[in-house]
C-alpha cells in the first residue's frame, strides 16, 4: 500500500469547512458509482445505496448551511469564462467559512487585484498560496504575503512574475541564505 493511500491521523482541522465537506461528498459519490458498476454481484446494494444517498444528502445540506447557494456559486467560480465582476460579487457574498469557494476564486485567472488583496488575510493557507502565485496580485499584496513570518509564502512570491523585481530579488537572496545554511548544516554531519 502506498503511503498516500493510508488515512492521515495527524490532520486535525479546527473546523469543518466547505473544502472538507465537499471532498467527503465527492468521495461518497465515487463509492456510489463503484457500487453501481458491480450491482449484479453485490447483494446489499440497495441498503448501501440508500445509506450513501443519505450521507451525500447530509453533506449537501451541510454545504448549503454554510453557503445557501454553494453548488451554483462554486460552478460559477470554476467557469473559465467568469468575468472579473462575477468573481468579485462571488467573493463579496461568500461566507468566510466557504474556504473552497474562496480558494477557487483566488486561483481564477480573471480575479482582480482588488479581490485578491481583500482575500490575502484569509485564514485558509491555500487561499493565500493561490494569491502568492497569482499573476494579477499587486505589489502591496505580495509584499504583505511575503512578510508573513508564520508561513513560507515568501517562496511562492519570489517565483511570481507579477512581483516587483526588487521584491523577487530580495526574496531570492533569502532563499540563498536558507540554502547556504542548510548546506552548512549538512556538511557538518
Amino acid at each position: 500500500m502506498r503511503r498516500t493511500d493510508e488515512p492521515r491521523y495527524d490532520f486535525k482541522p479546527r473546523q469543518r469547512t466547505t473544502q472538507i465537506i465537499y471532498g467527503e461528498r465527492q468521495h461518497l459519490r465515487a463509492v456510489l458509482v463503484s457500487l453501481r458498476n458491480f450491482q449484479h454481484k453485490y447483494r446489499n446494494l440497495e441498503r448501501e445505496t440508500e445509506a450513501l444517498h443519505g450521507m451525500i444528502d447530509a453533506r449537501t445540506a451541510e454545504l448549503h448551511h454554510i453557503n445557501h447557494n454553494f453548488d451554483e456559486q462554486l460552478k460559477q467560480a470554476r467557469d473559465a469564462d467568469a468575468t472579473p465582476e462575477q468573481l468579485a460579487r462571488l467573493a463579496e457574498a461568500a461566507p468566510e467559512d466557504d474556504w473552497l469557494l474562496l480558494r477557487t476564486i483566488a486561483e481564477h485567472p480573471h480575479t482582480t487585484a482588488e479581490v485578491l488583496a481583500r482575500l490575502a488575510g484569509h485564514p485558509y493557507e491555500a487561499v493565500r498560496e493561490n494569491i502568492a502565485r497569482h499573476p494579477r496580485a499587486d505589489a502591496a499584496t505580495l509584499e504583505k504575503l511575503a512578510s508573513d513570518p508564520g508561513s513560507d509564502l515568501w517562496l511562492l512570491v519570489s517565483c511570481n512574475e507579477a512581483a516587483p523585481p526588487a521584491l523577487r530579488e530580495r526574496l531570492r537572496s533569502r532563499f540563498d541564505k536558507v540554502n547556504n545554511g542548510a548546506d552548512a548544516a549538512h556538511a557538518g554531519k
